[in-house]
């Protein structure tokens, strides 16, 4: 049986797992990342697991937030990862378990998970979009994830879709990040309102027939075909894929998304939209398939 082991970098959680050919998890592990500690002594406990289990495996993928340096195999200054810049986590794993370690975006771990055992299985080129906290995505071409020269293709999170100011330092004005993320529409709808509002409160009141949160989510929507679109212009993708809370907790969301996509793109019939099918094993799934 071939065995292949993936882990998950996350800010607040790690995650590793031992997956077959089919990439069913065989063995889990989780523990909570501790900014006190460093990166050395948090990725100690997850080689500990791996030599805890006593499997043969053919070799270790990583997904973590960006930005990366794939061929290097390093973490570069992820925001949410504090004290890890620069750190070479895929030598980490090589010299500790002595085998081969390959690392990458954990949007796109997700998209490869999705391509090729998920929604997008069967198609040769799939776009993987994830909305939630923020908005990421990944372009798997026949099996593969297109990471581009210098490990930044699909970063669409910066990407400009309309005419406003930049919401974050270091961002774009107009990003699609700060336009149709969850984060956004928790912040667009909390000025308008004069009070904090989450984001789930806004979808909720908008099923009420609220005309501010309708407003905001119109934005939103708007912004995201907007972004597709521009995907699309330059991709052509068979399918994209959406995952993430924003995208699948809310269909009626995403179904104003399409429609309004559709009226951007040069052939409507062509566009196909999906739900993402791998959950929260996505990044453990698509990590393992590095390998």
């Amino acid at each position: 049986m071939s065995v292949r082991v993936g882990i998950d970098i996350g800010g607040t959680q790690l995650r590793v797992a031992a997956l077959d050919e089919k990439s069913h998890i065989l063995r889990r592990e989780s523990f909570s990342n501790d900014h006190n500690v460093g990166p050395r002594e948090n990725l100690r406990r997850l080689a500990d697991a791996i030599e805890g289990w006593g499997l043969e495996y053919e070799g270790i993928g990583i997904g973590c937030p960006g930005p990366l340096d794939f061929a290097g195999g390093q973490i570069l200054n992820p925001p949410n990862l504090p004290g890890w810049e620069g750190f070479p986590v895929a030598e980490f794993f090589r010299e500790r378990c002595g085998h081969r370690c390959l690392l990458n975006n954990d949007a796109n771990v997700a998209g490869l998970a999705e391509a090729r055992v998920g929604a997008g299985r069967g198609f040769a080129s799939v776009v993987y979009m994830t909305v939630s906290t923020g908005v990421g995505a990944a372009y798997v071409a026949d099996g593969q994830i297109v990471g581009g020269a210098h490990s930044l293709a699909t970063e669409v999170f910066n990407m400009i879709v309309c005419d406003a100011p930049s919401a974050r330092l270091g961002m774009n004005p107009g990003a699609l990040e700060d336009q149709s993320s969850g984060t956004a529409i928790a912040r667009m709808a909390s000025q308008r309102m004069g009070r904090d509002v989450a984001a789930p409160e806004v979808f909720a009141l908008a099923d009420g027939g609220d005309a501010v949160a309708l407003a905001v989510l119109e934005h939103a929507a708007e912004c995201l075909a907007r972004g597709v679109n521009n995907i699309n212009a330059v991709v052509d993708p068979d399918v994209f894929v959406f995952g993430g809370s924003v995208a699948l907790k809310n269909p009626g969301f995403m179904d104003l998304v399409f429609q309004k996509a559709k009226r951007y793109v040069l052939d409507p019939d062509s566009l196909l939209f999906r739900e993402a099918t791998c959950g929260e094993d996505a990044g453990l799934v698509g990590a393992a398939l590095l390998v």
